[in-house]
């Protein structure tokens, strides 16, 4: 009979003090300003503003559905925000399942409340989870919403998520219909100097106009929000009937294209039938003297990271061009590839479809499969068409993506020659585990903390793909160094070997060995501390590898959970609560296991979480274009001056919600 390595042998002294009150139930609009990071996805200046997306998707949705013609944007002189439609009105009579409580008050203070999931009050919508304005009124210091409707003007004022009275009737309007949600985030969530930008929210208002051709958007700005330099006007006026060509025509005013744009627009149901609601609008040029930009929307969401709807159009587009290409007899038109055809490509991308399905709540990604399915066909047939109306702008096309992918190959051989000699030529460091492969393309290195964790690693790794630097202990912090003792670090000088690169000056981009370098450390303070020693030691000196998308940081979970034969893995305790209340599928009970460090997972654990490109979670790390003094905070935090670390922490210590001590 096996042992027993875990006997009961009673109550012990942590299960007493972990019973029933230990349990934490919180209730309506607590989660959100417990881990407001979950719904907005942090408390930074991007989350901020992200606010008022939720409400300005809100105003969109009702012109979309063709209930409202005008939005209003207003920047207050006390730094809220007001936004107003003339669309139908928030409903304010009783709700049928808590009738002491008006639909409006329902829907500003109850998670998963909203009018967007049956799909009977609007066919397309950017709103899906009924979560988009609670949260806004959650991390709101002071919210009033009015509405109008049937000629009665309403209105209820909440803080921080709590209503200050009940809906009040202000009597007969003649002239007015709509919604009005005046807010003001909380400097309790964003910080007390935190202030929503007039250049931003401008240029949102700008975009949000390109992307309905139906709606007029009109911005008003208290002059006491805009500092002085500023170009935001205080009064604008937006409308575009011609949508995203439109769009496009502006962004590319002063610059040369190939031909004529390529812009349209088709409904789902012209090519699949009634049942198909929804439409794909598109801009496309193909600019010879600038790199390419994509912007993408997902029902006048923006979808910067792209998604389902983008990998249809693109695939629509290139296999247009590449049909083109052998009509034409063009022996080269097989080897193009979608990234040849985006090299130098401006794109605007706009779909509307039902229910879509979106990465996180910031609704950064689309991830409706059904999205790529119908944006291919209907731009595919709209494509061919194009293409074979003007056959001379068709070839100088086809020509230009056999540039870029001659220039694509050209480019491979030039870094497969680099790298083998750049590996004869370097005396690696002999802790360095390399992979395999020649070209430094698809290649990555792990910067890991000590040689614990590599010995995992080493058998998680991809030979042929990842290599491996182990670290030892803290690297040098290079703002509290002086100079002699940074080209003195051995730590430093390996790290540079391993990449093939230089520090400052002597920085060069084609000796760079790897595609990526990621950060891999536990995940605990002194991990955090290290990737913070790293990512200075990046920025200062070898920047040009952050700016051209080399650094990432790796997300090791913290947690494993199983129910029988199903295993997962959560980042954080928030994750690891999630996953619990909601269940994992499997049977019998749930067992958890905290991982104190990579060096005590097993290859198995930290290769499907950590190291498997298609499973692991990565970090890119990058410099905020929008954050002017992105140095000075580097210098602030981690220079030789402790008080203005000192500073920074006491600024900001009300707005910790976890303490590792």
């Amino acid at each position: 009979m096996a042992e027993d390595l875990f006997p009961d042998d009673g109550v012990t002294g942590a299960e007493r003090a972990y019973d029933a009150a230990s349990i934490e139930v919180l209730e309506g609009l607590e989660p959100v300003r417990k881990r407001p990071g979950m719904y907005v996805g942090g408390t930074d200046d991007r989350a901020m503003h992200h606010l008022v997306s939720e409400v300005l998707d809100n105003a969109m949705d009702e012109a979309v559905a063709g209930h409202a013609s005008r939005i209003e944007i207003e920047l207050l002189a006390d730094g809220a925000v007001a936004i107003t439609d003339n669309g139908r009105g928030i409903p304010v009579d009783p709700h049928p399942k808590f009738p002491d409580r008006s639909a409006l008050e329902v829907i500003l203070c109850t998670l998963h409340a909203g009018g967007k999931f049956s799909g009977k009050a609007y066919e397309t919508s950017g709103g899906l989870h009924g979560v988009g304005v609670s949260v806004v009124n959650a991390l709101s210091e002071r919210l009033r919403v009015e509405v109008a409707r049937g000629r009665q003007l309403y209105a209820q004022e909440f803080s921080r998520g709590i209503p200050q009275g009940p809906l009040q009737s202000l009597g007969q309007v003649a002239n007015r219909r709509g919604t009005r949600v005046e807010f003001r985030p909380d400097p309790q969530i964003f910080g007390p100097k935190a202030a929503l930008s007039p250049a931003r929210l401008h240029r949102a208002a700008r975009s949000k106009a390109y992307l309905f051709g139906g709606v007029e958007i009109r911005w008003r700005c208290a002059p006491e929000r805009l500092k002085e330099g500023d170009p935001t006007p205080a009064e604008d006026v937006f409308r575009f009937p011609g949508g995203l060509a439109d769009y496009l025509a502006a962004s590319l005013a002063d610059t040369e294209v190939i031909g004529r744009p390529f812009a349209g627009k088709v409904a789902f149901s012209e090519r699949f039938g009634p049942e198909t609601a929804g439409s794909v609008e598109w801009a496309l040029a193909w600019t010879p003297l600038r790199d390419g930009a994509v912007s993408a929307y997902c029902n006048t969401i923006p979808t910067p990271q792209g998604g389902t709807h983008e990998a249809g159009f693109w695939a629509a587009v290139t296999k247009a061009i590449r049909a083109h290409g052998e009509r034409a007899n063009a022996r080269k038109a097989k080897e193009i590839r979608r990234e040849d055809i985006t090299a130098q490509a401006a794109a605007m991308i706009s779909v509307f479809i039902r229910e879509p399905e979106f990465v996180g709540q910031t609704k950064d990604r689309l991830a409706t499969a059904e999205a790529e399915r119908l944006v291919e066909a209907a731009v595919r047939d709209r494509m061919d068409t194009w293409l074979g109306s003007d056959p001379k702008l068709a070839d100088e096309i086809l020509e230009h993506a056999i540039d870029r992918a001659e220039e694509r190959q050209r480019r491979r051989a030039e870094k497969e020659t680099q790298r083998k000699s750049a590996t004869k030529r370097l005396r690696l460091p002999g802790k360095l585990v390399d992979c395999s492969r020649t070209g430094r393309e698809g290649t990555e290195i792990f910067l890991v903390e000590g040689d614990s964790a590599s010995g995992s690693g080493k058998m998680a790794r991809d030979r042929e793909t990842q290599a491996m630097l182990p670290l030892r202990g803290k690297v040098l912090n290079v703002l509290g160094a002086a100079g002699a003792k940074l080209a003195d670090n051995k730590e430093l000088q390996d790290l540079c070997q391993a990449l093939g690169v230089g520090m400052g000056a002597k920085y060069r981009e084609q000796d760079l060995r790897y595609d990526k370098v990621i950060v891999m450390t536990d995940a605990d303070v002194d991990g955090a501390h290290i990737s913070a020693l790293l990512m200075t030691f990046f920025f200062t000196q070898m920047r040009p590898l952050i700016e051209n998308g080399h650094l990432f940081l790796a997300l090791p979970p913290l947690y494993r959970l199983k129910q029988g034969a199903r295993t997962v893995y959560a980042i954080d305790e928030a994750e690891k609560t999630k996953l619990e209340a909601r269940g994992l599928g499997g049977k019998g009970k749930i067992e958890v296991s905290r991982f104190k460090g990579l060096g005590e997972m097993d290859a198995k654990d930290l290769k499907a979480t950590t190291m498997d490109p298609a499973r692991r979670r990565l970090i890119k790390v990058s410099i905020d274009d929008e954050f002017e003094d992105t140095g000075g905070l580097v210098e602030r935090l981690m220079g030789r001056r402790a008080e203005t670390r000192f500073q920074f922490i006491t600024e900001r210590a009300r707005f910790a919600e976890d303490l590792d001590l």
